[in-house]
């Protein structure tokens, strides 16, 4: 029996040292791997900043509030894609909706967006800024997805708010905004949108419609389909104008309240989780806009706020 535990005792001791060795390896390579998915975490976070960055909360004379939720995990944007900029023309802002979702789509929502950024300053009509649009998404597909470049498209929404409130919009394929006078919503939709951008070429003849006049108090809320398409668990659809309607009552249209009413409800009725990218932006006449304002870059008296994840 003394030969016995002697031999047990003798075998243990190799075995302890080899759990010990092997424990500690597996914990320094847990802490390695821990660091490194930290470290590419910051960086994708980074990214995604530089590709759709946060947008200040004020820009001539406009409160800025914008939200998103990308359909896929892990990734903080997806396939939507907004921006707002002050021009020598007006304020312009896109709101977009590539086809498909999540991380597959942020080459494409990188090409319209960087083409955006420079066509708003450089073309004088809204016209101008989707010809640009337009070649620079062909361009695109036809370099990375020479394949199924046919069946790649994305929706636009095309706004200008010149300095005296007047509205301008073109529209490919995009839900049509909403305007939140006070207690009243009222979605804008003044003709039948062209299609999709990359389905079909663009007219010869592009028209630019109104929206109507923007006073001051009053709100524009532009979305992507993701919102008014979301369902619960019966399969019933958002319903995003009663939601608007709702907020309008409660909140003072102030945009960050707008955006919290109207996130609140969506993942109370999706219950979380989206089947799809969504993306929301409101725009508000804060003051009169002066006749002379003009911005050729974000109003630098302005921080600029991170963008709600919803």
């Amino acid at each position: 029996m003394i030969r016995i535990r002697g031999r047990v005792r003798g075998l243990g001791l190799p075995s302890a040292v080899f759990f010990v060795v092997g424990t500690g390896v597996i914990l320094h390579v847990g802490r390695t791997l821990m660091r490194e998915l930290r470290q590419l975490r910051r960086v994708a976070d980074a990214a995604q900043n530089a590709l759709l960055r946060p947008l200040p909360s004020r820009i001539e004379g406009l409160d800025v509030a914008a939200a998103q939720l990308s359909a896929e995990r892990g990734a903080a944007i997806g396939g939507d894609l907004y921006e707002v900029l002050a021009t020598e023309h007006g304020v312009r802002a896109v709101m977009g909706d590539v086809r498909g979702h999540g991380i597959g789509a942020f080459g494409t929502v990188a090409a319209v967006l960087g083409c955006f950024r420079e066509a708003a300053y450089d073309e004088e009509d809204l016209g101008g800024v989707l010809r640009r649009l337009e070649r620079a998404l062909d361009r695109h597909l036809r370099r990375e997805h020479p394949a199924s470049v046919a069946e790649e498209f994305v929706t636009l929404l095309l706004v200008e708010i010149r300095a005296d409130g007047e509205m301008a919009a073109l529209n490919c394929g995009h839900p049509w905004p909403y305007r939140l006078s006070g207690t009243r919503v009222e979605q804008l939709a003044p003709v039948d949108p062209y299609p999709p951008l990359g389905v079909f070429p663009l007219p010869d003849v592009l028209s630019t419609v109104g929206l109507g006049h923007l006073p001051p108090g009053d709100a524009l809320f532009l979305y992507t389909d993701g919102a008014q398409d979301a369902r619960d668990a019966r399969g019933r659809f958002f319903p995003l104008s009663v939601v608007l309607a709702s907020v309008a009552r409660e909140e003072s249209l102030a945009p960050q309240a707008i955006l919290r009413g109207v996130q609140s409800a969506l993942a109370d009725h999706s219950d979380g989780t989206p089947a799809d990218d969504i993306a929301l932006l409101v725009l508000r006449n804060g003051a009169c806009m002066p006749s002379g304002a003009r911005g050729t870059a974000r109003t630098p008296t302005t921080h600029p706020q991170p963008t709600t994840r919803l």
